[in-house]
């Protein structure tokens, strides 16, 4: 059987500082980790109230983002969602998207796919502010 395993916090890099997403932030993106040939995953870890600088619309790709633990708000175009332990939020393609956590922080995982390699990713700072 070939499988892969791995710890998406403690084995994944954290990217937050190569992407200079600001302090308060962890970002471990574990496609190439895993080997992943279809989709994406990644673990973020945001501390209280960090919001995140920019925001990003995929043209192709769908996302699931998951709340782990803690409280979030997620802003969907002009519409912001108060995300808790266990929400899960579907973004189309075509919509952009922002977060910002809680005042307890919050712990997230993303999947998404198809994998393009991020070719379809547009990003939009500021767009949570």
């Amino acid at each position: 059987m070939s499988y892969t395993l791995l710890n998406l916090k403690n084995d994944v890099e954290d990217m937050a500082p190569r992407f200079q997403m600001g302090d308060g932030i962890e970002a471990h993106f574990a496609r190439k980790a895993l080997g992943l040939e279809k989709s994406g995953i990644a673990y973020f870890k945001l501390g209280p109230d960090y919001v995140l600088p920019f925001g990003h619309v995929h043209s192709e790709q769908e996302e699931i983002y998951l709340v782990v633990s803690g409280s979030a708000r997620v802003k969907l175009d002009d519409e912001e969602v108060e995300l808790g332990p266990l929400d899960a939020v579907r973004i189309p393609a075509g919509v952009m998207r922002g977060f910002a956590a809680g005042p307890g922080g919050a712990e997230l995982i993303a999947f998404g796919a198809p994998n393009n390699e991020n070719s379809d990713l547009e990003m939009a700072p500021g767009f949570f502010t």
